[in-house]
């Protein structure tokens, strides 16, 4: 303990990295999951082939390679060298947002029929009936899914310290070079990852809480921390409450 103590200032250093990398990889993977996942949905053909094209190859594309990629091989394409970190945020940003984009473009599909029909009925643009009804409903349903791909990105920053990232992992590393202790080196490391997801874990939860809110599902009760903390409950009909 006293080890990791001793050393608290540059593992919290490192959590700081990490911490950037994952909250610019999960903004830069929602936008692209919302816009190619709605894309998706278009009655045009055109443009249905353009949201596939991009999750075909960005799923496909393992994420540790396409970091590479974008650290060394665009620099000597392009002659603009990025920055370590900007490329991390970019290379797990487009790796997730694809799988972001077929969880989107499913919980829109998701959404009954009944219900796009009615806003026809109404009258109502594209627009208004993706904001005001198709929307809100499918955002409940991306939550959870959303929630596990935030994680799974958070985790994926890990190999950021191969292209030089002073990330967690790479303030682990250094520390086992320095001491030789391996396990309280990287120990210190696992627990910084696990706090990291709890947050992120919680989070969602409470975003999921209000979606559900406003679609009138919150049960008597479940308001306060504890609520939160408690996974949604799931009606006979598959939907969370």
């Amino acid at each position: 303990m006293e080890f990791l103590i001793d050393r608290l200032p540059l593992y919290l250093g490192g959590a700081w990295v990490t911490v950037q990398l994952t909250v610019g990889g999960i903004a830069l993977a929602f936008v692209l999951a919302m816009f190619f996942g709605v894309l998706g949905t278009a009655r045009s053909g055109l443009l249905r082939a353009v949201s596939t094209v991009y999750v075909e190859v960005f799923r496909g594309i393992a994420a540790l390679v396409l970091m590479f990629w974008m650290a060394y091989a665009l620099p000597l394409l392009t002659g603009f060298q990025l920055d370590g970190r900007f490329a991390a945020i970019l290379a797990v940003g487009l790796n997730v947002g694809a799988y972001g984009a077929e969880v989107v473009r499913g919980a829109i599909n998701a959404v009954p029929r009944a219900q796009t029909e009615a806003t026809i009925a109404l009258d109502m643009s594209w627009a208004q009936r993706m904001r005001l009804v198709i929307l809100p409903q499918a955002w409940a349903q991306m939550l959870p899914t959303f929630g596990n791909l935030s994680i799974e990105l958070m985790k994926a920053t890990a190999v950021a310290f191969l292209i030089g990232v002073a990330d967690i992992t790479a303030v682990a590393e250094q520390m086992r070079q320095a001491t030789g202790e391996t396990v309280l080196a990287f120990s210190g490391a696992l627990i910084l990852y696990f706090l990291i997801a709890q947050v992120l874990i919680f989070g969602v939860r409470l975003l999921e809480r209000r979606a559900n809110r406003r679609l009138g599902r919150t049960p008597p009760g479940g308001r306060g921390l504890l609520a939160l903390l408690r996974p949604p409950a799931v009606t006979a009909s598959g939907g969370a409450k």
